[in-house]
């Protein structure tokens, strides 16, 4: 089978594969009532496409079985996380407001307003991991790409996971109650868990641009990386968070998204559950 032919294939099945993940997602949505699972279903589609890459792809193998395990860290642990923060709360005010603006919560506006947009984004943002499944084997200036994309990858890894379970903590002691968390990585940054993802998906197009065709795959990041910015990731909440009290004073003192010190110091607080970039 050629090149393309190979590419072809893990496509195809990668979008039958996210089409029938999506769903599935509406239908345990529909059933509780609430269609915030979708951000549960983010995670795990990416490891899927990882699987099939990895599984059918034509290109080299030590950089296939790489990314599947890239990915299925970062992938399954998101998943997890997301499941614990979701687990029997009500539904999300992003889909709600989102569903609101589109005329009402019916079964073809929510399908095509949440459940087909989110497969979508997460077919075109792993095209990295679906081109590198085909791509030869990296050699020379290539290798030095794909090193710094594991080490991209770590950065990015790390402030997710460290910023996620830092929240997940302060939340859970009743002290916090009300206040607004500015604490650890949250002192850097007012949202460390979407620069993590970011730099998670610039690594991952790195490790894949180390072999040829992969850097032509680098509108993936470029669209996550604005998804989490300005469309319905940071931006997104910020608008919401503004409302809150102390929330206008902890954006005069802490970055956006690229970390940085703090101005000064602070007390820490409550923050947010994050929904997912995209849907």
């Amino acid at each position: 089978m050629s090149t393309w032919g190979s590419f072809l294939t893990v496509s195809l099945v990668s979008l039958a594969g996210l089409a029938v993940l999506q769903a599935v997602t509406f239908a345990v949505g529909h059933r509780i009532g609430r269609y915030n699972v979708v951000d549960v279903a983010w995670g795990a589609g990416f490891v899927f496409v990882a699987a099939v890459a990895a599984a059918l792809g034509s290109g080299d193998p030590v950089r296939r079985v790489l990314l599947l395990v890239l990915v299925a860290v970062w992938g399954l642990r998101l998943t997890w996380h997301m499941h614990l923060a979701s687990a029997g709360k009500g539904e999300d005010p992003r889909y709600t407001d989102l569903l609101n603006r589109s005329g009402g919560a019916s079964v073809g506006t929510v399908v095509r307003k949440i459940f087909v947009t989110q497969g979508a984004a997460q077919w075109f943002v792993s095209l990295p991991i679906q081109v590198s499944a085909v791509a030869g084997p990296t050699r020379g200036l290539g290798t030095v790409a794909l090193i710094a994309g594991v080490m991209l990858w770590v950065l990015g890894f790390a402030f997710e996971a460290v910023g996620d379970r830092q929240l997940r903590r302060f939340k859970a002691d009743p002290a916090n109650r009300g206040r607004i968390m500015d604490r650890g990585l949250w002192a850097w940054t007012r949202h460390p868990n979407y620069f993590g993802d970011a730099t998670v998906w610039w690594g991952l197009w790195l490790i894949a641009a180390s072999a040829w065709p992969g850097a032509l795959t680098v509108a993936s990041p470029a669209i996550m990386t604005y998804f989490l910015v300005y469309a319905t990731g940071a931006r997104l909440l910020e608008r919401s968070m503004s409302q809150r009290p102390g929330y206008p004073e902890y954006q005069q003192r802490t970055s956006y998204f690229l970390p940085r010190p703090p101005r000064r110091a602070h007390d820490g607080a409550d923050h947010h559950v994050r929904p997912r970039a995209t849907g």
